[in-house]
């Protein structure tokens, strides 16, 4: 993990081969550190994304960046999944005022 020029941990998620929801949430999970109560599913997704309690502990006070990476397989495989990823990622970074995402390469 990284920070940017304004300070913010930079977090990539690397899609790369996933091809559907359970390995979306898998590398979520991952690349967050996200507690063992996390879901797994689009509502705690969206929860979690926007509850900075429950960001990298190296996020302190100035925010974090998910930088999403590899996501073309993903949307290609499961374009409907895809949306509603896209949608839950928008979303958050509305709840959030910390967090940014931003759509790496495909």
């Amino acid at each position: 993990m990284t920070h940017d020029p304004a300070g913010r941990l930079v977090v990539a998620l690397d899609l790369a081969g996933v091809t559907d929801k359970a390995a979306l949430m898998d590398r979520c999970a991952h690349a967050l550190a996200l507690p063992d109560w996390f879901g797994r599913n689009w509502d705690a997704l969206a929860d979690a994304l926007a509850d900075p309690s429950v960001w990298p502990a190296e996020t302190g006070e100035r925010g974090l960046v998910l930088e999403v990476r590899g996501w073309g397989s993903y949307a290609e495989a499961r374009p409907d999944e895809w949306a509603v990823a896209e949608e839950v990622f928008s979303e958050a970074t509305d709840r959030a005022p910390g967090l940014f995402v931003t759509m790496g390469p495909r």
